[in-house]
């Protein structure tokens, strides 16, 4: 992912997302789409956080 705040994201067949942060961190399972959907929302967040602390 871009800004290598998320290695992987697999959606299970149960609808758990599998996702994991690093390649060498542990896989964190998320309870479904809305967890998901917050996980993108933090990501954006920190994104746009970082984006202007350097502007």
């Amino acid at each position: 992912m871009h800004h290598q705040l998320l290695h992987a994201a697999v959606l299970a067949p149960n609808g758990q997302w599998l996702i994991q942060h690093r390649p060498d961190s542990p896989v964190r399972v998320l309870a479904g789409a809305t967890a998901m959907v917050d996980l993108a929302a933090e990501i954006q967040h920190r994104i746009r956080t970082t984006r202007n602390h350097f502007r």
